[in-house]
């Protein structure tokens, strides 16, 4: 590892500032980065920590604004939270199963949600990927067994997020501070598939940062679930997820959201699913459809077909478990 400036961040505008400076990289709870700077795929000259910004620790709920995170809350502070527990239970139930208890201490909101991926390819410095600026992306005829299946073009690593489906489920919104930006936008336009002119997984620019996550408050009747399939019983990533965020009026499915996770890029909404669940009567037949629309178009590579069954199972058994 590269020796490096540790610099303490005393303010948004100065951690902004320092950031525009070449080879210079945020770092928080340090869950991903420190081990991306062992690997030798980033070695900074600065690394600009965020977490002297205790106003960015905060938790805060009403319930005409929702409920407001900061961006440096831990995952264990999430899973913990007992608003977070009772009135938005699909997020706490996404940190509860992300890592170890000692990385929910560490991790957090905002670096979970900006996390590099977890390919292998991505992950070792002897391979030139397409990602970090190589020509060709080795997964696609290599080892791919938890690559993508939906969406892929130039790259087939998944995003890692398990906070990410959850929250999109949940319409949340992002405030994003950078060198001439602060604004507000959805959660799921904060991620990008990685094209030619920009190979990154969100749209985050140098300088800029996620500084707050906003979630509405609940709709009527809501319910939420999120399921995780790992290769191992926890501590795992996900080789598929999903998020269901549902409300019902009577037997009627009034609104319904759905999100996959480790299947693309990018958090996966299915929207075909949910126009085919949105004011009907909950029927497994009905669930049996929307599972089968969510993987509509998928492009399995040679290791990974199983996840496309995985998904459809996963997405019938999240909706039948809300809606009956």
């Amino acid at each position: 590892m590269r020796s490096f400036e540790h610099v303490n961040a005393p303010d948004i505008k100065t951690a902004i500032a320092l950031l525009r400076e070449p080879a210079t990289e945020a770092i928080a709870g340090g869950t991903d980065l420190l081990g991306e700077l062992k690997a030798r795929l980033r070695s900074p000259r600065r690394l600009v920590n965020l977490k002297t910004l205790s106003n960015l620790r905060e938790i805060r709920y009403s319930p005409k604004a929702g409920l407001r995170l900061g961006a440096l809350v831990t995952l264990a502070e999430i899973e913990r939270h007992p608003i977070i527990r009772e009135r938005f239970s699909i997020l706490a139930q996404a940190a509860a199963s992300a890592a170890t208890p000692q990385l929910r201490n560490m991790g957090t909101l905002g670096g979970n949600l900006c996390q590099k991926p977890r390919c292998w390819y991505y992950r070792h410095r002897l391979f030139h990927c397409w990602l970090k600026g190589g020509d060709r992306c080795f997964a696609e005829d290599g080892e791919n067994k938890y690559h993508a299946i939906l969406g892929a073009d130039r790259c087939h690593a998944v995003h890692p997020s398990d906070l990410a489906p959850a929250l999109i489920a949940l319409e949340a919104t992002v405030r994003v501070v950078g060198p001439d930006l602060d604004g507000e936008i959805s959660l799921a336009e904060l991620y990008t598939k990685p094209t030619e002119s920009h190979r990154r997984m969100t749209m985050l620019g140098p300088g800029e940062l996620i500084i707050e996550v906003r979630v509405p408050p609940p709709k009527k009747n809501a319910r939420g679930v999120y399921l995780k399939a790992m290769e191992r019983g926890s501590w795992s990533f996900a080789l598929v997820s999903v998020a269901v965020q549902m409300s019902l009026e009577g037997k009627r499915i009034a609104d319904a959201r759905i999100v996959l996770g480790g299947v693309s890029t990018i958090p996966w909404r299915a929207k075909g699913s949910e126009s085919i669940l949105i004011g009907q009567e909950f029927s497994m037949e009905l669930a049996e459809r929307a599972a089968e629309a969510a993987i509509a178009g998928a492009q399995p590579l040679r290791d990974n077909a199983y996840k496309v069954s995985l998904a459809k199972s996963l997405v019938k058994e999240a909706v039948g478990s809300l809606a009956s």
